[in-house]
Order: C-alpha cells, then sequence, then structure tokens
C-alpha cells in the first residue's frame, strides 16, 4: 500500500510550482524569434554528440537495463525534434484561414508535470524540453527512481542552457527524491502531465484530475509477405528488435511471414544474427521471462540475448543479437504472443494474406492495441487492407519500426519520445505527441457569407418524404 505523501515533500512541490511559474511570467513576452533562439540552443547543448553519449551511458550504467551503443543511437530524435519545432510557430497567431474567417493564437499550456521512464533519462527530457520552450512551457520532471541522477544530469545541462542566454533557468527543474506520492501530488497540481512509462505510471497521471497525455503498452507486429525484400526486412527487423536491447515498446514483437518465404526470411534473420530455439529452449525461456502469474521478470527485460539465455538456463553463442521462438498460437495463455520487451521475437507462419489479418488481430486482443505495426510488402492493396484491419495508431511500411514510428528522418511522422494509442490504448490522442500538444490555441473568428446549404442539399433523397 503505498504511503502518503510527507509535509516536507507537499512543500518542495508548491516551491517548485511557485518558481516554474515565475519563471514563465519572465519570459512572457518572448517573440518567436527568442523562444526558438533558446529551442536551438537546448538542441546542441542536449544533443551534440559528446554530451548525448556520456549522458545515455550514464542512463545503462545507473539502470542496468539497456544497451550502451543502442541507447546513444538514439540522439538522432533530439534533432529530429528540432527540426519540427523550428518549422513550426508557436507564439501569436499561428494560423489564418481567411475563407473562414478564422485565426488561430497559440498560448502557454503552463506548468507540465514529465514522468520520465526508466529507458529514455537521456532522451525524453530535452525532447519535452524543445517542445515546451517553444510554447513559453516550464516543466517540472519527475524521473523514475532507478535512472533519476541520469535525468537530473540532462536537466543540469538544460538549465545550465537557459542562464547563459539570460533566461530563467526554472523553466525547468528536476525532482531529485522521488516517490510515487510526490508524483502523484505533483500531477495534481501542475496544468498538464506528459506521461511516458508504464501502465501504473500512465493511469495514475489519468487519474490525478489534470489533463494528462499518456502512451500505451506496444506489441508490435510486422507482416512480411511473398513480394517483400528479404534481406532488407531481416535487417530492418534486427535493427528494431535489438536497439537498446529491445527496451522500447516499438520493438519487433512478432513476425508473421508469409509460407512461400518463412524458411528463407527465418534463414536471413539467422544471417543477421538471431538466435532459433529448439523445443526445449523455448520452454526454458518462457519460465525465464514470465512468472507464474504471466507478468514480465524484471531481470530480462533490456539485457543481452546472452543475458536472458543464461536465465534460462542455456547457452548461445556471443556473435547472436536476438532470440527467436517459432510460434503457432496466440493468446492470453501463449505468452509468446504478448508484449517482451527485450531481444525475443516470435515468429508466425500465414498461408494467405486473410489469415495473416486475423492472426494480427488476434495478436492485438493479446496486447498492444493503439500502438504499433507495420508490413513488408509492395503490394498497396495489402498495406491498405493491412493497415485498415490493424487496431493501431501508426503502420510502418518497410522500415525499422523502433527507429521509424516515432518520427525518423526518412518519413513523415512527427518526431517524439511519447507515442499516443488511442483510444483502444487508453489514451486521449493516436498521434505522435509534438508541438501542437504543448500548447492552448485561441480561435478567433469574424463573419463570413453565409454558409448554410439548402435543405434539399442537406437532405438529398430523405427531403420530403414521409416523416414518423
Amino acid at each position: 500500500m503505498a504511503r502518503d505523501i510527507t509535509p516536507e515533500e507537499v512543500a518542495t512541490v508548491d516551491e517548485m510550482l511557485a518558481r516554474a511559474r515565475k519563471a514563465m511570467e519572465e519570459i512572457e513576452d518572448y517573440d518567436q524569434e527568442q523562444v526558438d533562439r533558446l529551442a536551438r540552443a537546448l538542441g546542441w547543448n542536449c544533443g551534440n554528440e559528446k554530451t548525448f553519449v556520456r549522458i545515455a551511458q550514464m542512463g545503462v550504467d545507473e539502470s542496468g537495463i539497456g544497451d550502451r551503443a543502442g541507447r546513444a543511437g538514439k540522439r538522432f530524435k533530439v534533432l529530429g525534434v528540432l527540426r519540427d519545432a523550428l518549422r513550426e510557430k508557436s507564439v501569436g497567431v499561428i494560423e489564418e484561414d481567411p475563407d473562414k474567417g478564422l485565426t488561430k493564437i497559440a498560448k502557454p499550456a503552463g506548468v507540465i508535470a514529465s514522468l520520465i521512464p526508466t529507458t529514455n533519462p537521456e532522451l525524453t527530457p530535452p525532447v519535452t524540453g524543445i517542445y515546451a520552450i517553444k510554447c513559453k512551457d516550464a516543466v517540472i520532471f519527475s524521473p523514475h527512481p532507478r535512472a533519476k541522477a541520469t535525468t537530473f544530469e540532462m536537466v543540469r545541462v538544460m538549465r545550465e542552457t537557459l542562464k547563459k542566454l539570460g533566461a530563467p533557468a526554472d523553466m525547468f527543474q528536476c525532482v531529485e527524491k522521488p516517490s510515487i506520492p510526490m508524483t502523484q501530488y505533483l500531477m495534481e497540481q501542475c496544468d498538464l502531465t506528459l506521461a511516458t512509462g508504464g501502465k501504473p505510471m500512465v493511469k495514475a497521471a489519468y487519474s490525478s484530475g489534470k489533463p494528462a497525455y499518456g502512451v500505451g503498452a506496444g506489441n508490435s507486429t510486422m507482416v512480411i509477405d511473398e513480394t517483400a525484400d528479404i534481406a532488407e526486412a531481416a535487417m530492418n527487423s534486427r535493427i528494431s528488435k535489438t536497439s537498446d536491447f529491445g527496451s522500447g515498446c516499438s520493438a519487433d514483437g512478432n513476425l508473421l511471414i508469409a509460407d512461400q518465404v518463412y524458411d528463407q526470411m527465418r534463414d536471413a534473420l539467422v544471417a543477421e544474427g538471431g538466435y532459433l530455439c529448439d523445443a526445449a529452449e523455448k520452454a526454458l525461456l518462457e519460465k525465464a521471462l514470465w512468472d507464474d502469474e504471466g507478468r514480465r521478470t524484471i531481470n530480462t527485460v533490456a539485457v543481452s540475448a546472452q543475458t536472458i539465455a543464461a536465465i534460462a538456463g542455456f547457452e548461445i553463442p556471443q556473435d547472436r543479437k536476438f532470440i527467436m521462438v517459432e510460434q503457432d498460437e496466440i493468446g492470453p495463455e501463449h505468452r509468446f504472443s504478448s508484449e517482451k520487451l527485450c531481444v525475443v521475437m516470435a515468429l508466425y507462419r500465414f498461408r494467405d494474406f486473410d489469415e495473416a489479418l486475423a492472426k494480427v488481430r488476434a495478436i492485438f486482443e493479446v496486447g498492444g492495441k493503439g500502438h504499433s505495426c507495420g508490413i513488408y510488402s509492395f503490394d498497396e492493396d495489402r498495406i491498405l487492407r493491412h493497415a485498415t484491419n490493424a487496431p493501431v495508431s501508426r503502420v510502418m511500411v518497410r522500415q525499422p519500426q523502433s527507429k521509424a514510428n516515432a518520427g525518423s528522418f526518412e518519413n513523415g511522422m512527427p518526431m517524439t519520445s511519447s507515442l499516443g494509442c488511442g483510444i483502444w490504448g487508453g489514451n486521449i490522442t493516436n498521434e505522435n505527441v509534438s508541438l501542437k500538444h504543448y500548447m492552448n490555441v485561441t480561435w478567433v473568428a469574424r463573419p463570413i457569407p453565409m454558409d448554410r446549404p439548402s435543405d434539399e442539399e442537406l437532405f438529398g433523397e430523405f427531403y420530403n418524404t414521409e416523416v414518423m
């Protein structure tokens, strides 16, 4: 049972909130050029290779999960977020539509509570910070206890950046001694919460009584049909699955492979560094990844393939990068069809595309509704059928899922570190949480010529028919 918040914790949050509001007052007259300058400075100081790699690797060392090289590879997201932010207006008039007589004016959302996951203590703060400073929002970051020093260090860099430019450092603050009661109180006092993390965190954000953007669980599922470039599909699956040891919700969890190319794809995955379990190893692996209640075991989340195998009780060669199991069954009792959060993926066969679509629906009934899936195909009709069929917010076509669905330089998705999963995932938005989600917008409406269709046009064939 969670303890009550202490008077000292209440005082700490109240003081941080007061400082945040004062900082916002100090920059309330900043124009677009001034906030863009702050955003550029944050992007450089947080996203330059030396600083980001140092703090990213600090996060892996502190939390004990993830891959030092893979975590550092997330640096591109800071650059992409800055690119997107600089291309949009966020101060004053941001849009005008003369035909409709509309003008839209941006205003700050307020003080944001940003809940930081264990897996992204170096990435989420600058991503949130760039978007927030563009909208003149203050942010109070609440780190995960296992990565609090890393989060604090990145926020320190952000604060120093503002100070050097004469802006108030208290636009960004970080809770030094996080606790569940303190985080709950923070969410209740702030104007908006950004909850990037596990289901309990998101649930708490939505029950805080204040607006919140949350994320849903993932269970990324990729369809590979017989038109696919098998070498490309295997390479991208490896890239997606092994990034930061599969810590992200977007990492490929299930591959649905056409029967005609199944053996070819499986062999290509082995060539990319996959290890295919036999039946005995698969059974051991299941016992290692899930406890008797079906919960994921923490010691096997986002660790190397060799570590997972050793915990399970078998050995794999040192050159193997991820682990594969062949799977037929789908359902809550068949655990390999659920989210894995590690370098393990399940391989399924399908005989025809209708079977693939049915299996996709079944897998997302197990978990991951609203998040993401993908397809390797050059058949546009199948691509659209897959997208229409899957209960997800984003579908990546011939791309490494975990490097693409939150935005990349090779697609048009908004760059972010927070993926809304819509009503399916218990979220208010399906979108990649980006600049527009950090602002209030005032609509100004002027009179326009009458825009009222005739009754005949509106009711069509039903006009003047018998009424009930």
